[in-house]
C-alpha cells in the first residue's frame, strides 16, 4: 500500500521501503515516560505521557529531535506493544497521552487506540509540527481530543529553505481548521487541565520576527480566540543549525517583544514563554526510555 498520509504523498510503498519521512510500517519509538515541560494546561503537574516517534515528514535544519527526526534513532515495536506503552503511560499517572511527531503512523496509532478501548481514560494530545493532510487527520476524528500543531512560518521561500516543506501555512493552517473542527473551542477541567481543544504553537526564530508576526495576525484573523496560542522563545541552534549564518544564536528580547506585542494585538489568549526557557536541558534522552 502507497503511503499519502503526509502533504508530501511520497507514494511509497512503506512495506518494503522508507517513504520520505525515513520510515518503514513498522513504528518505531525514541522514548516514552512522563514529560514536564509541556504547556501547563498539558504537563499539569503530574507530567504528560509523551510517546516520541522516529522518523518526520519534515526537514528543519534546527530540529532540536533530530536524532530521532534525521537520525532515525529509535526501537522498532509492534502496535501491540505500543497500545501497552499508552496503558503503562497512564498507569504512571500522566494527565494525557502525548504522542510527539506521529503523522507518518496514523495508522498504526489508531490500530494501538483500538486495543486499548476504553481502558484508556486519558486525552489524546496529537502534537505535530502542523505539516498535515486534512484526508488524514480525519481519520483521527474521535480518537483526537487535543492538537498541539505548530504553524512554523508564514513565508513559503522560508518554509521551503529551513523545512523543505512547501505550500506550509496554507497546509498548515487548513489542518489547525480541521483540528478545530474536530475539538471545538477549548475545554477546561476544574484542575485547569485542558480536556479538549487546539493550542497553535509558533516558535520565533532569531532575524525572522517578521515572519512571527505575520503568522500571528492570521492565526488571529481566522481563529482568534476558538484556539490557545503558544508562543514559544527556546529557539537553541540545534543540528546543523548551529553552522548557518543567521540561525546560529538564540532570540533576542527585541525579536521576541515585537512577537509578543502582535499577539497582545490581535487578542490571542495562551501561553508566553519567558526567554529564560531556551534551556538545552529541555530536551530529552532518547534512549528508549518506557519501551
Amino acid at each position: 500500500m502507497i503511503c499519502m498520509l503526509c502533504p508530501r504523498k511520497c507514494g511509497v510503498d512503506r512495506v518494503n521501503n522508507m517513504g520520505f519521512c525515513g520510515m518503514g510500517a513498522t513504528v518505531r519509538l525514541a522514548r516514552a515516560a512522563l514529560h514536564y515541560w509541556e504547556e501547563p494546561c498539558i504537563s499539569g503537574t503530574n507530567g504528560s505521557g509523551a510517546v516520541f516517534f522516529s522518523g518526520c515528514v519534515m526537514r528543519c535544519v534546527f530540529c532540536q529531535n533530530y536524532e530521532i527526526s534525521a537520525g532515525g534513532k529509535g526501537k522498532d515495536i509492534s502496535t501491540e506493544r505500543l497500545a501497552e506503552i499508552f496503558l503503562e503511560l497512564q498507569e504512571q499517572g500522566a494527565h494525557n497521552l502525548n504522542l510527539v511527531n506521529p503523522t507518518h503512523y496514523v495508522p498504526q496509532i489508531i490500530r494501538a487506540l483500538d486495543k486499548t478501548g476504553d481502558r484508556l481514560k486519558i486525552p489524546v494530545v496529537y502534537n505535530s509540527g502542523g505539516y498535515e493532510r486534512v484526508e488524514t487527520l480525519r481519520a483521527l476524528s474521535g480518537y483526537v481530543d487535543i492538537y498541539l500543531p505548530d504553524i512554523k512560518y508564514f513565508s513559503d521561500v522560508l518554509a521551503k529553505e529551513l523545512s523543505d516543506a512547501p505550500n506550509y501555512f496554507e497546509t498548515a493552517m487548513d489542518a489547525a481548521e480541521e483540528m478545530l473542527r474536530q475539538t471545538g473551542k477549548p475545554d477546561f477541567a476544574e484542575n485547569g487541565l485542558l480536556k479538549k481543544g487546539v493550542i497553535i504553537r509558533h516558535l520565533v526564530l532569531p532575524y525572522h520576527y517578521h515572519d512571527s508576526v505575520e503568522v500571528i495576525r492570521k492565526v488571529g484573523e481566522r481563529f482568534g480566540k476558538d484556539v490557545l496560542f503558544s508562543l514559544m522563545s527556546q529557539y537553541t541552534p540545534f543540528g546543523r543549525a548551529k553552522d548557518i549564518p543567521r540561525l546560529d544564536r538564540r532570540i533576542t528580547t527585541f525579536e521576541y517583544r515585537k512577537a509578543l506585542d502582535a499577539v497582545y494585538e490581535v487578542g490571542l489568549e495562551g501561553f508566553m514563554q519567558e526567554r529564560s526557557s531556551a534551556k538545552e536541558e529541555y530536551t530529552p534522552e532518547f534512549d528508549m526510555t518506557g519501551i
